[in-house]
């Protein structure tokens, strides 16, 4: 994570030392769950190694995935995280994989005292923030077809890593329909 943060901003040995000694380690299995639905998110995740995704189910027990993660990703329900109320999503590891984390009252002490880590997290979120208004832009105006090829630009290292069926649902469309999509780009 240091050596993540450090390719965007210089970081000084105090920096890194306070940011160390606020972060913990976490290891999932395959299928374990980072955060469960009625939880509220207590931390900020960074991936380490593995893949993760954030769901939710509606009341059919349809899963909608609305975002993966991997290596050097920062995953977390955002709004449960900074407004103390019940997730309505899911987050898991689609892979063995390990996470540093990150409290909210540890992060608001970082953003207190060193102004570049804040600097740093605020840029995270305004990309963030501007990745979700393209996705929502492309969920109502693109084809599937326009949408798969988003996803395969967005997370090049996941198509092989996934199943159809968590693409699929990441798009908004069935697998059958995928499979269709993904014949027709291979003509």
């Amino acid at each position: 994570m240091i050596n993540h943060i450090k390719k965007l901003l210089p970081l000084d040995k105090l920096e890194e030392e306070v940011l160390l000694s606020k972060i913990t380690f976490k290891k999932l299995k395959r299928r374990q769950f980072l955060l469960q639905e009625g939880d509220v998110c207590r931390h900020y995740n960074f991936i380490v190694e593995g893949c993760m995704r954030m769901y939710m189910v509606d009341e059919k027990g349809t899963e909608h995935n609305l975002q993966f993660g991997e290596k050097n990703w920062w995953i977390t329900d955002i709004g449960s995280f900074h407004s103390d109320v019940p997730t309505q999503l899911f987050i898991d590891a689609l892979e063995p994989s390990e996470v540093l984390q990150i409290k909210k009252e540890d992060l608001i002490f970082i953003y207190t005292h060193f102004p570049k880590i804040d600097r740093y997290f605020r840029v995270l979120i305004e990309n963030a923030f501007i990745k979700m208004q393209a996705r929502v832009l492309q969920n109502i105006s693109a084809t599937a077809e326009e949408k798969y090829l988003t996803f395969l630009k967005d997370y090049p290292n996941l198509s092989n890593r996934i199943s159809q069926i968590q693409i699929a649902s990441y798009i908004g469309v069935t697998p059958e329909f995928l499979s269709k999509v993904r014949r027709s780009l291979m003509k």
